[in-house]
């Protein structure tokens, strides 16, 4: 079985807000008396992209010292930029290509996407990053289950705001799930509200924002609750391949 929690959307732009909340969920996430197998951070990261927000990330998520209790894999979105991610969060040459990785874990592996499109805001999975999954799953064991975590959702969510900025070539992407049966679920964030839906029969779990929630239609203005508790979610994915998901609220 395994146990990944799950935040996105930290928006980290030197403010003494976004810092806050973002230590906030990192200090619940550090105290638990059973750590997780490893956090995902779906993509948004930094708010502007700049080298100082990722070095403040790497900071929070101990990803430069080790601080962190257990791996913390993450992806880009779309406000976050491949080179300084690349050198200031990771560690890594500067870069402009796909920022993808794979990483096995005891009871599946959780693949990590870039479906940034570098200066817009909508989504994409080329056809680099496809292949990449496509040759990534070649090679691993047969028998393990696999999640694919990417920033863009890839269906709408009834909200004006995040369908505006969709995953652009969905199709190709539900094209990949057909031949791959061992996917047991998609990780994603961008619409700063947890939600669960499916697509091209697999589950997507959507994480809650961290920065601000959204407002659904029918809850009313503004679009940006910036007043609503900061949010994460845990994933279990059980031996038969099983995606079950949790919700939590940190005040």
């Amino acid at each position: 079985m395994l146990v990944l929690a799950h935040i996105s959307d930290l928006h980290l732009d030197g403010t003494r807000r976004a810092t806050e909340r973002a230590r906030r969920v990192r200090d619940r996430l550090w105290e638990l008396p059973e750590p997780p197998d490893a956090l995902l951070v779906t993509g948004d990261i930094a708010d502007h992209g700049t080298e100082a927000e990722y070095e403040e990330a790497a900071r929070l998520l101990g990803l430069r010292d080790g601080g962190a209790p257990f791996p913390v894999l993450t992806c880009p979105g779309n406000h976050d930029s491949r080179a300084p991610y690349r050198e200031a969060l990771l560690g890594r040459p500067a870069a402009d290509g796909p920022v993808n990785s794979a990483h096995v874990l005891d009871g599946g592996a959780v693949l990590m996407c870039d479906s940034s499109i570098p200066g817009r805001d909508e989504g994409e999975l080329d056809a680099e990053t496809l292949a990449w999954i496509e040759s990534t799953l070649d090679g691993l064991d047969g028998g393990l289950p696999v999640l694919l975590a990417f920033h863009h959702p890839p269906v709408p969510l009834h909200h004006p705001l995040p369908d505006s900025y969709p995953l652009r070539g969905a199709e190709r992407l539900a094209g990949l799930l057909a031949r791959r049966p061992r996917i047991a679920g998609l990780i994603t964030g961008h619409a700063h509200t947890p939600a669960a839906t499916t697509f091209a029969g697999r589950p997507v779990v959507v994480g809650p924002g961290v920065t601000w929630t959204l407002r659904l239609p029918w809850e009313g203005e503004p679009v940006a609750d910036r007043d609503a508790p900061v949010g994460l979610a845990f994933h279990v994915l059980d031996d038969g391949g099983r995606l079950t998901s949790h919700f939590r609220v940190v005040m």
